[in-house]
């Protein structure tokens, strides 16, 4: 969720099955929305009042009953239609539900994460610093869209960004498309054509 959406880990534990948009199933584009609204960001229960791990909070650097709309690309729409139906989730449930329906806890996203991060890496790739945190997937997502070309405004606004912290935090990431670049510059042509004289 965390790869296809940008969204930040505490925003995705907050999510409820009517957060989701998703398609008719006849519909072959597949394109679905996912509504963030609330974030709950582990604080440790001597951090608030009720004595709760989590805190529910706005959206980060938004007003408090802001709301913020991503697409949901189809492989993602796939996956999360499968997630509601194989466990029978009703709309006011939580999207990906911890142990016994609570809040998915920090610490069992992050020990899923080192696991499947050690099924798939090499011994020298797990060592280093590719994808050691959660949070590292909200980054490849937002340097992926860039580097496809999303321009940098509609990427802040489904990252909950703003432009110029996007651009100082991502910038140095896009890369691949020099070619691109070069060959817009020819296009604009030439002051004085050399060969032509």
């Amino acid at each position: 969720m965390i790869y296809y959406t940008g969204a930040r880990p505490e925003e995705v534990v907050a999510m409820h099955v009517l957060d989701v948009r998703l398609p008719d199933l006849d519909d072959e584009d597949q394109w679905g929305e996912l509504l963030f609204h609330t974030a709950q960001p582990e604080v440790g229960k001597r951090w608030t009042d009720t004595g709760a791990v989590h805190e529910e909070r706005g959206l980060k650097g938004r007003a408090k009953d802001d709301t913020r709309v991503v697409q949901c690309r189809p492989a993602l729409t796939k996956i999360l239609r499968h997630q509601i139906e194989a466990e029978k989730l009703m709309p006011g449930d939580l999207l990906f539900p911890g142990e016994k329906e609570a809040m998915l806890s920090g610490s069992v996203f992050r020990r899923a994460w080192r696991s499947a991060r050690t099924e798939v890496l090499t011994a020298d790739e797990f060592a280093s610093p590719l994808g050691k945190r959660v949070y590292d997937l909200r980054h490849t997502c937002l340097t992926t869209w860039l580097n496809n070309g999303v321009p940098p405004a509609q990427v802040a606004e489904w990252a909950g960004n703003s432009v110029p912290v996007l651009l100082a935090t991502y910038a140095r990431c896009i890369s691949g498309q020099l070619k691109d670049h070069q060959q817009r510059i020819e296009a604009g042509g030439v002051l004085l054509d050399l060969e032509g004289e």
